[in-house]
């Protein structure tokens, strides 16, 4: 055991070794602004090589010494958490975050150390986090609530969530509640950050000699400002927690307003299994896994024209019998009639009425094929119909790791001659990562199911009756929604 254990550990530090070789690999780019945009990954690679090198150190360590060396890495003052975690959650750290969990070309090692700088982000200390309080709810954490924690239950890129008790106001019992404090100067520090994102532009420009990247990388800095702002981020969830009430698998935490502002965010606290606990459960649990989150996605996309911009397993907590809280409302992207209407009339073309030309049609209104390319109609339809394979035919489907990887290579392959006439319009930015992200989790989960009829009952042109359990119980939630008006 102590030896799998060690090994893990010295993954871990080859990853973080990894992405520092190709910090250095970078050097090679010779304009002043890639060379200061290089202390991004650089930043990203001291923060993973200091977790790798904790957590080995901890795997000897006494009690008191783990307790000493988590001490070391807590960042005790608004500079250091502007210094060591304010370029994180930039324009570059969200595109390595996408391809840790999506891309699966990607060297392994890559992957580990991106996706372990998502997640094991240093917390700051308890002084500070209560100083944050303070400042913005008026009053010490202590005052505030019946418990608090000092021990942050989580730590990420923009702040860390604390666990505390209330009494509710309504019934004046006492009830959990999790506290997200964001990192004092963050946001600060990200506005800087993103103000350079243009490196982000380069860096896909020479990675797909076809696509204009410049409205992609204006709506990446877009929503990531916005995800700074708790209060936006209050106003989404509550919206999600409202349309899902009394969903008999989908929840969402409902928030506090009045212990929220800014840069603090209170909501109900909820507990549940880890995405890496979850893949250790059946076939059978993982498949309602599976059908469960692509419910949730384009019940949203379709019923809310809304949903989480950043697909993240580590954003959801698991309770069996496909039963899934969602949480992390911060960078949802809100979608227009017109935008949905393109969506709709894109899947209506390639999956449901397989027509290629029509399809052609709007991909060329949308911005995304190049009017006129000279490129044949049946050509085109197989370049793109990749993205909805699992839903064209009438057919149980298993979705393997390597289907969103390969959306992405064969998409954009520069080898293709339809790559150098088709780009990313800003509306499907966040569109296409929403759907590679639910695949890749999908692939993981190895789900299986009839993900045709599912998406039968999904689209808004069709409509179909309940074709699995989850379905029906869904209809039921439905049906005393419209009866409530």
């Amino acid at each position: 055991m102590r030896s799998r254990r060690v090994r893990r550990l010295a993954g871990a530090a080859v990853a973080a070794a990894a992405v520092a070789g190709v910090v250095r690999a970078g050097r090679a780019l010779r304009s002043t602004r890639g060379r200061r945009n290089l202390d991004v990954a650089r930043l990203g690679a001291r923060v993973g090589g200091t977790y790798a090198t904790t957590a080995a150190r901890k795997a000897f360590a006494s009690a008191e010494r783990r307790i000493e060396l988590d001490h070391e890495r807590e960042l005790r003052t608004a500079e250091a958490v502007a210094e060591r975690l304010g370029n994180m959650k930039g324009a570059l750290m969200k595109l390595g975050q996408m391809a840790s969990y999506v891309d699966e070309a990607l060297p392994a090692p890559l992957r580990e150390a991106l996706a372990q700088l998502q997640a094991h982000a240093p917390p700051m200390s308890a002084d500070l986090a209560a100083a944050t309080i303070e400042r913005e709810l008026g009053a010490p954490p202590e005052q505030l609530f019946v418990e608090w924690d000092p021990a942050p239950l989580a730590a990420a890129s923009i702040g860390q969530v604390h666990r505390a008790v209330i009494v509710d106001r309504g019934s004046g019992e006492e009830r959990a509640v999790a506290v997200k404090v964001q990192y004092p100067g963050v946001a600060d520090a990200i506005s800087a950050d993103l103000r350079n994102a243009d490196l982000l532009g380069t860096i896909l420009r020479q990675a797909f000699t076809g696509l204009d990247p410049t409205e992609m990388v204006a709506e990446i800095r877009e929503r990531i400002t916005e995800e700074v702002d708790y209060r936006l981020e209050a106003r989404n969830q509550q919206r999600f927690a409202d349309h899902y009430r009394g969903h008999p698998f989908v929840r969402v935490p409902s928030v506090l307003p009045h212990l929220s502002t800014a840069r603090v965010l209170t909501t109900e606290l909820a507990t549940g299994a880890s995405w890496a606990e979850a893949l250790t459960w059946d076939q059978h649990e993982r498949d309602l896994i599976g059908e469960s989150l692509f419910r949730f996605v384009f019940r949203s996309l379709y019923g809310l024209h809304a949903f989480n911009g950043d697909p993240h397993p580590g954003n959801y907590l698991f309770h069996g019998d496909g039963r899934i809280t969602f949480l992390d409302f911060g960078l949802v992207k809100h979608f227009t009639d017109l935008e949905m209407s393109t969506f709709v009339a894109m899947v209506r073309a390639a999956a449901y009425d397989h027509d290629v030309p029509g399809f052609r049609r709007v991909l060329e209104d949308a911005g995304m094929l190049r009017r006129g390319a000279p490129v044949p109609d049946d050509e085109l339809g197989g370049y793109f119909s990749q993205f909805y394979e699992a839903v064209r035919h009438d057919a149980e489907v298993t979705w393997s790791g390597g289907y969103a990887s390969s959306i992405v290579r064969h998409t954009f392959d520069r080898t293709s001659p339809i790559a150098q006439y088709a780009t990313v319009p800003r509306a499907f930015v966040f569109i296409q990562r929403i759907n590679l992200g639910l695949y890749a989790l999908l692939g993981e989960l190895r789900a299986t199911g009839n993900y045709r009829r599912i998406a039968e009952e999904l689209w808004p042109f069709t409509q179909a009756p309940p074709s699995t359990p989850l379905g029906e119980s869904e209809q039921a939630w439905l049906a005393t929604v419209r009866a409530r008006g």
